[in-house]
Formats: C-alpha cells, sequence, structure tokens
C-alpha cells in the first residue's frame, strides 16, 4: 500500500513549528509515503515565502499546495516558478507563474498531486474547477494512475460535487481552505477517498488560527481590526490515506487529529493585515 498524509492549512509559525516537529514522528508512526501539506497561511496567517517553503520541504514534506493566498507574500511570485514542489491552484489564466500539478517519484511508483480552487464565495474567481482539474487529471493518468487533488474552497457542496465527478479516476479528493475538519471521510463508490475539509494545523484556542478577541470584536462592532496569529495549543489535523498502488485506488481514510509540540511558539512575526470587508476574510 502507498501511505499517504495530508495536512490541512498550516497557520502561522505556531503551525508551521509543530508540523516540521512532529514529521519525523509521523513518518515512522504510520510508514509514510508521501506528505502533502496546505501552505498558505503558514507565513504570518497569509501566504507562504520561498523559506518556509523550502524549511517544509526539508522536514519531509513531498509537497506544498496552497490557495486564495498564494500571491501574498512579495516574494512567492518570483520564487514559485523556481520550485516545482509548491503549487498554486491549477485553475489560473495561461501565464500565471508556477504550475498546479506535479508528479513524482517513490519507492512505490510515481504520485501526482493536483491543487485546484473552488468559485463559490472565493476570491479571486479563477477559470472552472472542474472543467481544469478533469483536463489535468486526463493527462496525469498517463503517467500514474496514484492522484491527490487538494480541493481548496469554501462550500462544502462544491467539494462535495468535485468528489464525486473525480470519483474513480483519482486517489483521492481532499478539502482545504475553511479550517474546520468535516467528520464526513468516507470511500466513493469508485474508490475514491474524500475528506470535504482536512482542518487545520494551528492553534487551538483561536478563529480559524487567528486570535479570538479580534475576531469578536469586529464581528460585534463591524469596524476594521487586526487579526494576529493565535497562540499556545497547536494540534495537528488533515487525512491519512492507504492507496493501492497498482490501481490507484483508495482502501482506507482516517481523519488526522494529533497534538502539536507540548510548547507551541509564540508567533513574531504577525504580518497584520487591515481587513475592509463587512466580516472577518475566511483565512
Amino acid at each position: 500500500m502507498l501511505i499517504v498524509l495530508f495536512l490541512g492549512d498550516i497557520v502561522g509559525e505556531p503551525g508551521r513549528n509543530a508540523v516540521i516537529a512532529r514529521l519525523p514522528e509521523l513518518k515512522k508512526q504510520h510508514a509514510l509515503d508521501f506528505i502533502i501539506v496546505n501552505g498558505e497561511n503558514a507565513a504570518g496567517g497569509r501566504g507562504i515565502t520561498g523559506k518556509i517553503t523550502i524549511d517544509l520541504l526539508r522536514a519531509g514534506v513531498s509537497v506544498v499546495t496552497t490557495g486564495d493566498h498564494i500571491w501574498d507574500q512579495k516574494d512567492i511570485q518570483s520564487f514559485i516558478p523556481t520550485e516545482p514542489r509548491l503549487l498554486r491552484p491549477i485553475n489560473y489564466p495561461d501565464g500565471a507563474p508556477g504550475a498546479g500539478s506535479i508528479v513524482l517519484e517513490t519507492p512505490k511508483g510515481k504520485v501526482g498531486v493536483i491543487n485546484v480552487q473552488c468559485r463559490t464565495f472565493m476570491q479571486p474567481i479563477l477559470d472552472n474547477p472542474f472543467r481544469a482539474v478533469e483536463a489535468a487529471v486526463a493527462k496525469m493518468r498517463e503517467e500514474t494512475t496514484n492522484i491527490i487533488v487538494d480541493v481548496h474552497g469554501e462550500t462544502t457542496s462544491e467539494k462535495i460535487a468535485m468528489g464525486h465527478f473525480l470519483d474513480g479516476r483519482v486517489s483521492a479528493v481532499i478539502g482545504t481552505h475553511t479550517h474546520v475538519q468535516t467528520a464526513d471521510e468516507q470511500i466513493l463508490p469508485g474508490g475514491t477517498a474524500f475528506l470535504c475539509d482536512a482542518g487545520m494545523c494551528g492553534p487551538v484556542n483561536s478563529v480559524l488560527g487567528r486570535a479570538v478577541e479580534p475576531i469578536m470584536n469586529r464581528f460585534v462592532s463591524n469596524m476594521p481590526a487586526s487579526f494576529p496569529v493565535a497562540v499556545g495549543e497547536v494540534r495537528l489535523h488533515g487525512a491519512l490515506v492507504e492507496i493501492d498502488e497498482t490501481s490507484g485506488r483508495a482502501v482506507r481514510i482516517a481523519r488526522v487529529d494529533d497534538p502539536g509540540p507540548s510548547q507551541a511558539a509564540d508567533e513574531p512575526e504577525p504580518k497584520i493585515d487591515i481587513e475592509q470587508t463587512s466580516m472577518p476574510e475566511q483565512t
């Protein structure tokens, strides 16, 4: 069996430090063959940098996926073309830096990863994710049937529809973006593992990884506020998927809800943003 660990959105330094610290233990515990993490909130809660990407890859991550915050850090447009293991959503128009898919060799054969962004309640609105991912899967299946899709979206309906759309054509469809782990892990009829949202790797006592008080006050007052990354206890959320590498069909999916290190690091680089919308932005 090909054993894949998929971890949900990493939030700030507490989240990424916890992932980096725990990965060696998790790799040994589960005999992992391949590790995917969503890193789009890894830099102060918004975006990812080249340095953070390299740190995650050196810690054992195979592929870093992202989403709507991919361009939030200024160096990423020049960095992403140099590191094919850092993906941006595949449904960006032609000419966008970087790539939305990759196929990597492993001792158990080739593994493909596709990153796609939904459209409902998402900004920016990208090309049709269903058509984009359909074309990418068809091309990728010429190399491998072991394919994992990160579907980055706000609504459960759109992500569930994507799971059924790809059922039997990919090994797993796992959602990201909402930072709240769902309890609907399943193997769809065609053999595709599905989880609507992997959750986040970040501070527990928070609102989606951000400090509680500023977001509560924003909902109460509707006044602009900064949303620093929270501190304290960290947990890692995601999914563990076992795949028959000869057929590409998933045979098991289990949610991951593991503690981070005993002491979560403080966040020294909040990169605070002043939100101008009527409600706190979904990270």
